[in-house]
């Protein structure tokens, strides 16, 4: 199996009942593994923020910051932004007050290179990184991304194969006929696992050669998905 990265950017607000953060909690996965759903529930649980790059990407450019400047026209041209503009971008985040006590990742690193620059910024920090690999095959992938479908109207989502409307193709709420995501096709699908398993591989192949990689079974239930992953943290004090 083999696994890509990133979310959304969360702002987790300090809860001063939840346990002890886990450091920084490195979520890696192909598209449709389940990251964003375990990302926000390491929110929930632990009060520390989920860090996306595309988030980040979005953001520098809408402060029009120096960086945020360079990386606008390429991402425009629809190309990959350089480790030397994306990585100074992270660090400027990690080095907010709200990643103080831990912080997930989803979605970086995405390269070797920017998992050792990561690793040179967590160090820093002084906190330690939890590298976890949620594995899902590649028949169950298909079924969670191409069986989407929304409806139009009210925004309820569906899955053909998981949850499926009472009415083929029609919504349950209001009787609209359900649509599906362009890039939820087949054929895309298949070109996005593609990818995801010629960049990502080396990145796990680099955290496996350290012995840091923690494999799940993602092919399950979320909630017990996440009580997986919560066994392997730190316990809580």
């Amino acid at each position: 199996m083999l696994p890509l990265v990133l979310a959304t950017c969360l702002i987790a607000f300090e809860n001063p009942a939840a346990p002890p953060p886990p450091g920084a909690v490195i979520l890696l996965g192909a598209p449709g593994a389940g990251k964003g759903t375990q990302a926000e529930q390491l929110v929930k649980r632990y009060g520390i923020p989920s860090i996306s790059s595309g988030d980040i990407l979005r953001d520098q450019v809408k402060r029009g910051t120096d960086l945020g400047r360079l990386a606008d026209p390429i991402m425009r041209a629809g190309q990959l932004v350089p480790d030397k503009v994306l990585n100074p971008m992270i660090e400027e985040r990690l080095s907010r007050p709200d990643c103080a006590r831990g912080l997930v990742l989803d979605g970086y690193p995405r390269t070797v290179a920017q998992a050792q620059a990561l690793d040179a910024m967590l160090q820093k920090k002084g906190l330690p990184a939890r590298v976890f690999l949620l594995e899902v095959p590649r028949e169950a992938l298909f079924k969670r991304l191409t069986g989407r479908r929304t409806c139009p109207v009210c925004k309820r989502n569906y899955n053909i194969y998981f949850v499926p409307p009472k009415k083929e193709g029609v919504c349950d709420d209001d009787g609209a006929a359900l649509v599906q995501r362009p890039d939820d096709r087949e054929e895309v699908i298949r070109e996005r696992l593609a990818t995801f398993e010629k960049q990502t591989q080396p990145v796990i192949e680099y955290y496996s050669r350290q012995r840091r990689l923690i494999a799940l079974n993602g092919d399950q239930a979320p909630e017990k998905v996440f009580e997986d992953l919560v066994a392997k943290l730190p316990p809580t004090r």
